[in-house]
């Protein structure tokens, strides 16, 4: 079965691996994925993506593309005579490019659609409190996230699991529901359901503005927002002008007094530290002040005055 494979975070890798290990029924012939760019700090060197970097290791042909809507890419993968294209975390295709495969092509997303359509579904499915997800594979339309579905495997979200853990965590799920889907369409006999629109739910690119804490919300709501944006981008707030990214936090269990009632308000006690939400306290305990490294709280405490008025984040 000749396979397309396009995607480019680390997400995508495990499902790269799980193909070119079963040499006897799969045979990848081309990797896409991004152009090389500076991955880690601007400015720097760019660097490929993990599913190029994962590609070279396997011996595969990368294709590197940033217009996906130019005739040169639907040619190339025309040319390739793919039985099958598997997209996992790559961008909007046109149909020009996945009608290419002979059998079809179908996208890994990181939700149990209709839920969570979009760029960041982990991240949304953890910010709205979700105590379960999973993983769908559905073939390919011209409207995004809304094709029929293949398959999907459902897995339980710890109550303190973040972003990037349950991530790592769904690429293995998926790989597995990719082989999966593979041999469906091998075989000749795929179920398919459509979609409920009615159903549906959104999960939006991540931006500067949605991902800054709102600390007026619950004090649950506040720590499911910054595990679900765990480790990056990562939750931020304001602190004396500065911004500050919150990586991890937990709500309070120990009774807080301030004579302030200003969600924010910021108290430390027995060298802890809390931030009020709406109703209660969230425990940091791991952070970053702009223009330093990534720190547990109890380190920035050490230079933190805490005989001053009271202190709030905005």
């Amino acid at each position: 079965m000749r396979i397309v494979f396009m995607g480019t975070p680390e997400f995508a890798v495990p499902s790269l691996q799980a193909i070119a290990e079963l040499k006897s029924e799969f045979e990848p012939v081309l990797v896409v994925t991004g152009s090389d760019k500076p991955r880690r700090k601007k400015n720097a060197e760019a660097e490929p993506c993990p599913v190029k970097q994962a590609a070279l290791a396997l011996g595969l042909a990368v294709y590197e593309i940033d217009d996906v809507a130019s005739p040169e890419f639907a040619a190339r993968v025309a040319a390739c005579r793919a039985d099958a294209i598997v997209v996992a975390a790559f961008r909007i295709l046109p149909p020009e490019v996945y009608e290419q495969a002979r059998l079809g092509a179908f996208n890994l997303h990181a939700s149990i659609l209709p839920a969570y359509r979009g760029a960041a579904p982990i991240n949304w499915a953890i910010i709205r409190g979700e105590k379960e997800t999973g993983v769908t594979t559905f073939f390919l339309k011209k409207s995004v996230d809304t094709g029929n579905i293949i398959l999907t495997a459902k897995t339980p979200v710890a109550p303190d699991e973040n972003a990037t853990d349950l991530a790592r965590r769904l690429s293995v799920i998926g790989a597995g529901v990719v082989v999966e889907t593979l041999r469906l369409m091998a075989s000749g006999s795929v179920p398919v359901s459509g979609q409920d629109d009615s159903l549906a739910s959104r999960a939006p690119k991540l931006t500067r503005d949605n991902t800054r804490i709102n600390w007026s919300q619950t004090a649950a709501e506040i720590h499911n927002f910054i595990r679900g944006l765990a480790l990056r981008p990562s939750a931020w707030t304001t602190f004396e002008g500065k911004t500050m990214k919150i990586f991890k936090a937990s709500v309070a269990t120990s009774e807080i007094t301030s004579s302030s009632e200003t969600p924010g308000t910021i108290q430390v006690k027995d060298g802890r530290l809390f931030a009020k939400g709406s109703d209660g306290w969230i425990e940091l305990l791991s952070l970053q002040l702009e223009g330093r490294k990534p720190m547990e709280a109890t380190e920035f405490l050490r230079g933190f005055r805490h005989d001053r008025d009271t202190i709030c984040f905005v």
